[in-house]
């Protein structure tokens, strides 16, 4: 039998306090530099593979690229925390992404376009830790709490997103300076980011706020082995209803998201707008999904989870459905964007919290890297089938097919709850 979820809404011991808040500050300072490296490392990697490779096909598989060592990562990170704490899985995780920097530095110098797609699989590692951060925050919180804790190491990706595009011009002129081939610099700066965040994790996250959780309960982690991990999350999700839902909408929210998201700037150029357009609309989208993460988490903990989700299934319908009658209108594809930003972060935040609160914690990192790997298998398959509707069929068929999925997908999970309400 598994034991019941730890987290209870009981007062926490002032010592507890101070260490949750302590653990809270540096995953916030190694998601800030942390997203300053994936930031800095991807604003340019679709055109240096583009000028590699002389093809802008191929220069799409950078982005691929990056999610699919995303997703690949998730679990090496999951069970590198199971066994030795969250510390260990981050390190890992941020130790890959540094590695795929520095090999694709030297791709760019020796001017090879399938090795600097392999620095960058590495480099989704990047992305891996600022995922897994955000559970690491829940550890020792308290039930009524969680999203908030969690929704706050979310938000500090903000600070990063919006800096690190921002950098790639002066890193790159910094790197010419200092001797390395035009394009390298970003990724040099971003080894560095990426080997700072590792630098705060491995030196200022102590205690380790999972193995703390697990000595104050008594518990330890089950499935040690990449197939036991697998195993085990999936024997989680069979007993734990809850999490199995929010593992639905996490996903459903992740898809929607990145399906709309990534042609809405091939939408906006065909139709005829400038490149400050288009990054003014993709600027106020990443907005929408992280500013006002902290407001979801707050809501998520008082009005529930499961009703902020549905909030997020709406609010992503309500995008979708802008989005794709939006015609040329900017202003219309643009309130789209925010909203969409907004559906996203409802579903991140919500369903996050609803797992950790959800699965007993000797089976919560395995249910945990289960979650990332299918986010951003979800994330990449999204991206694939977007193109693909846009190419047939145009923006206005997928703003439908991302509708209706998210729509089904709230009054699946209103069924569900209604069912299993007492």
């Amino acid at each position: 039998m598994t034991s019941a979820p730890t987290q209870s809404t009981a007062p926490l011991p002032e010592r507890i306090v101070r260490i949750q808040r302590r653990t809270l500050a540096v995953l916030s300072a190694s998601q800030i530099v942390g997203g300053v490296g994936v930031a800095v490392g991807l604003a340019l990697s679709s055109v240096v593979v583009d000028e590699l490779s002389g093809s802008t096909v191929i220069s799409g598989f950078a982005g691929t690229a990056t999610v699919l060592g995303a997703a690949l990562l998730a679990l090496p990170t999951a069970r590198a925390a199971g066994r030795g704490g969250r510390r260990a899985g981050l390190s890992l995780a941020y130790f890959a992404a540094l590695a795929g920097c520095l090999v694709s530095v030297l791709a760019i110098s020796l001017r090879t376009w399938p090795l600097l797609l392999a620095g960058l699989v590495l480099v989704g590692g990047g992305s891996a830790a600022n995922l897994a951060a955000r559970y690491s925050a829940t550890d020792l919180s308290p039930r009524d709490r969680s999203a908030r804790h969690l929704s706050l190491v979310v938000w500090a990706s903000t600070i990063g997103s919006v800096a690190g595009p921002n950098l790639a011009e002066p890193s790159d002129e910094l790197g010419v300076g200092l001797g390395l081939v035009e394009k390298a610099g970003p990724f040099a700066f971003a080894a560095l980011a990426f080997g700072l965040a590792l630098v705060v994790v491995l030196g200022m996250l102590r205690p380790d706020p999972l193995a703390l959780a697990r000595e104050l309960h008594g518990t330890r982690e089950e499935g040690g082995k990449r197939r036991g991990m697998i195993r085990t999350g999936l024997q989680a999700l069979r007993t734990t209803p809850m999490a199995r839902h929010a593992l639905v909408m996490i996903a459903v929210s992740h898809t929607a998201m990145v399906s709309v998201m990534s042609m809405t700037p091939v939408k906006l150029h065909h139709d005829g707008s400038n490149l400050d357009v288009i990054g003014l609309v993709i600027s106020l989208h990443i907005a929408g999904m992280y500013v006002l993460s902290p407001v979801v988490g707050w809501l998520a903990d008082k009005a529930g989870k499961v009703p902020v989700l549905v909030l997020g299934m709406a609010l992503l319908v309500s995008a979708a459905a802008l989005a794709g009658t939006a015609g040329h209108r900017v202003w219309q594809v643009t309130a789209a964007l925010v909203l969409l930003g907004l559906g996203w972060s409802c579903g991140l935040v919500a369903g996050s919290a609803l797992v950790s609160e959800s699965v007993p914690l000797e089976r919560r990192t395995a249910v945990q890297g289960l979650s990332d790997l299918l986010m951003n298998v979800c994330g990449a398959t999204g991206t694939i089938v977007a193109g693909a509707i846009v190419g047939l069929l145009g923006y206005g068929v997928l703003g439908l097919v991302v509708a209706v999925m998210a729509g089904l997908s709230g009054l699946w999970l209103l069924a569900v709850r209604r069912r299993t309400a007492p």
